[in-house]
């Protein structure tokens, strides 16, 4: 048993240590991310193991009389919070039981541990944020330990003394520097994939789906940046801290949360946590029936815009707060479309989300987002690398006019209906319905990207640049960066675009977008070996799209290698007999085999199906042997890309 003299350093409970002198709670030698009042509320129930510690304690203890948080909600909070990351339950407690309409207590076994070198006198430390602040043991203890110095102990208190003082200096130091901290503006937001505490796994589509929209609706705020879905999930699960993921993010601050279906019923929870001290200074839970789940999303969104003290205009503030009922079964089939869509890149994913989305339409053929997500799929399965069709094309722009009929404040459907407005060498339209989906949402990724894509159409390669720089900042994804790289390689900066592809892959190795980016890079770098090998893969991991097929064409014929593409043009004959295959495909052989008729003449085909290998004509260097002949100078004047 310990000498009373003595206070422990650390508590062991089950798998779990909280260590009193950093302040934190470890699990295998793992921090984990508590902090703030959840662990002081935590390190007091433990410093009083086995005791009932009432409310009126634990209130007077940690929440100053001018605090702006709500005492109870942030209690209540505090001890979810603790039992999410214990994985504890208020029905069953192992670790933390409830005393209704008392407070709480401590109940699990506990082992003291004592350092081999602690003075038994010194200061006792308060657990706190991110850095804890010391304090000296005469004063009233945040912990405290129901521990007395002994008579026999006053001696060292005079010894003692000026290690008080210092240690007060030190506290006063600390509290002043993280006070003049956490006034510092905040500018930027990160929404961390909020969590599935349902206790289902296959609730997970509904914790990502309700992220994804808070993240839509705060995105909408011109004041703020907030970071795309894509950055985020990245750090779904991950054992870093909040300072860490901020600081990866580039973030002023945090949303945390965790969602809980129980049949018609949602709970979420959500609090705001500063990047730079992980301080916890907004908490809030709320129940709803799923049907008011878009209500739910407006009020956690103003809530965090109004406790981030972000200016919002009046036009913002009416999309901010915008909501209306919506079924449950619409609301869900429209998730789980969300949730697919998502995680694959396969045709036959694609199609399966498509089947949620048009669940959700059939269900609710007034529920907008369904219609954008639709577009957004079969704009997907309309490229060239898919191997799509027109006529998927142009049930995209369907699904995406509707949807704007519907709701004009989409901003995911402006950026959408620009993309396709592209396709089609509608220039200018699509040129101002990229800006109005930036106007909306200034945080659109996406948005940037397409406009990146459209200069670059325009042979405008600077400004291009400096927009796919501007998306992979929002959002440094696989696809911002094949963005950058696909910009790069067009300006024959080949170099530093196979640096941006491979920097990709080392992300997501099996890209299939990026290997056939990255093999072109390279066989114009003269590499050809490298490049067919990458090629090849690209190949494999895409079912043998025809795109790709084509790009490996190209890089056959520079290698000398005519005989394998030939075994590609038969191959993508083969197929066009019993389905459709892009012209692009032919167009790219037709060039790896250096027919400079059967590349015009296919040229003439893409022109037909309005190709987006077209897109590219300004710039692309595979164009620029036909560049001096009139069939290929009237075609750019066609597609409208031969103005200066």
């Amino acid at each position: 048993m310990p000498d009373a003299t003595q206070t422990p350093a650390v508590h062991r409970f089950g798998a779990f240590e909280i260590h009193l002198q950093s302040g934190e709670l470890r699990k295998s030698g793992m921090r984990l991310r508590l902090s703030g009042q959840p662990l002081q509320v935590l390190a007091i129930l433990i410093e009083r193991s086995g005791e009932v510690v009432t409310r009126e304690e634990l209130h007077s203890k940690l929440w100053s009389a001018d605090t702006f948080v709500d005492f109870d909600h942030g209690l209540n909070n505090a001890v979810a919070r603790i039992r999410e990351v214990l994985g504890d339950s208020a029905e069953a407690p192992r670790y933390v039981e409830t005393i209704p309409r008392r407070g709480y207590r401590f109940v699990a076994p506990l082992t003291d541990l004592l350092p081999a070198t602690l003075p038994p006198s010194t200061a006792e430390l308060r657990v706190g944020s991110a850095h804890e602040i010391t304090r000296p043991a005469s004063g009233p203890s945040v912990l405290p330990t129901g521990k007395r110095f002994r008579s026999t102990h006053l001696m060292l208190l005079g010894g003692a003394a000026v290690l008080v003082l210092f240690t007060l200096a030190f506290a006063l130091y600390r509290s002043s520097h993280v006070k003049g901290t956490s006034k510092t503006a905040i500018k930027s937001l990160a929404v961390l994939p909020l969590k599935n505490l349902s206790g289902d796994p296959t609730q997970e589509y509904l914790a990502d789906g309700m992220t994804e929209e808070l993240i839509g609706r705060l995105a909408g705020i011109h004041d703020l940046r907030v970071v795309s879905r894509t950055s985020v999930m990245r750090f779904k699960d991950a054992r870093l801290s909040v300072p860490e993921i901020a600081r990866t993010l580039h973030v002023d601050a945090v949303v945390e949360g965790s969602v809980i279906r129980e049949g018609s019923r949602i709970r979420v929870h959500a609090q705001l946590i500063r990047g730079a001290t992980d301080e916890h200074f907004w908490s809030e839970a709320y129940d709803r029936d799923l049907r008011d789940v878009l209500g739910l999303q407006s009020e956690v969104a103003e809530s965090i815009a109004l406790k981030v003290k972000a200016t919002v205009t009046g036009e913002e503030r009416t999309r901010l707060t915008a909501a209306r009922p919506v079924s449950t079964e619409v609301y869900e089939s429209y998730l789980k479309g969300l949730y697919v869509y998502r995680k694959t890149s396969s045709r036959a994913g694609v199609e399966e989300s498509i089947g949620y989305f048009q669940n959700a339409i059939a269900r609710d053929p007034t529920y907008a987002p369904a219609y954008v997500s639709l577009a957004s799929a079969y704009r997907f399965l309309s490229t060239v690398t898919i191997g799509g069709s027109p006529a998927e094309r142009l049930k995209a722009m369907t699904a995406v006019r509707k949807a704007l009929e519907l709701d004009p404040y989409l901003a995911e459907a402006h950026a959408v209906l620009a993309d396709l407005l592209t396709t089609q060498w509608r220039w200018t339209e699509a040129e101002a319905e990229y800006r109005r989906g930036l106007e909306l949402n200034p945080s659109d990724a996406s948005a940037y990207g397409g406009l990146a894509g459209w200069l670059l159409s325009q042979g405008r390669l600077a400004e291009a640049e400096a927009r796919a720089r501007k998306a992979r900042e929002l959002d440094p994804s696989p696809d911002t960066g094949n963005e950058l790289g696909w910009i790069l390689f067009n300006a024959r900066r080949y170099d530093e675009a196979i640096r941006e592809y491979r920097s990709t892959l080392a992300i997501e190795p099996d890209n299939a977008n990026t290997l056939w980016r990255l093999g072109f890079a390279l066989s114009f770098k003269h590499q050809s070996q490298e490049a067919i090998a990458v090629l090849e893969s690209a190949v494999s991991v895409s079912d043998r799209a025809p795109g790709n097929l084509g790009v490996l064409a190209v890089v056959y014929g520079q290698a000398g290698r005519r005989e394998d593409a030939l075994r590609v043009l038969a191959e993508l004959k083969k197929r066009q007999r019993t389905g459709y295959v892009p012209a692009g495909a032919f167009v790219l052989t037709y060039s790896g085999l250096a027919d400079r008729e059967q590349t015009l003449i296919w040229l003439e085909q893409a022109y037909k199906e309005q190709s987006l290998i077209l897109l590219y004509l300004r710039v692309h260097p595979i164009f620029d042997s036909l560049r001096g002949d009139p069939r290929f100078k009237d075609l750019l004047h066609r597609v409208g890309l031969d103005q200066s």
